[in-house]
């Protein structure tokens, strides 16, 4: 899936994410006033880089990173 995100006509860029994940969302969006997927990654992308920095707080531990691998691997993508 391509998302394309558009400010101007002319400031256009493209970000690829998985169709799933774009399906996924366009479900979790609806009835929340956010008109398409677009919108509401550029919410959510605003957000983040408002900081203009990703805290070290936000940064896993070894502990969710250990679990987030044995998920990964019980599901077979690893």
């Amino acid at each position: 899936m391509i998302l394309q995100l558009e400010y101007h006509m002319r400031d256009k860029v493209t970000i690829k994410i998985p169709r799933e994940l774009y399906q996924k969302l366009g479900q979790m969006i609806q009835g929340t006033g956010f008109s398409s997927v677009t919108e509401f990654i550029v919410f959510v992308m605003r957000n983040l880089a408002s900081s203009g920095d990703i805290k070290g707080e936000d940064k896993l531990t070894e502990e969710e990173v250990r679990a987030i691998r044995e998920r990964l691997r019980r599901l077979g993508y690893l």
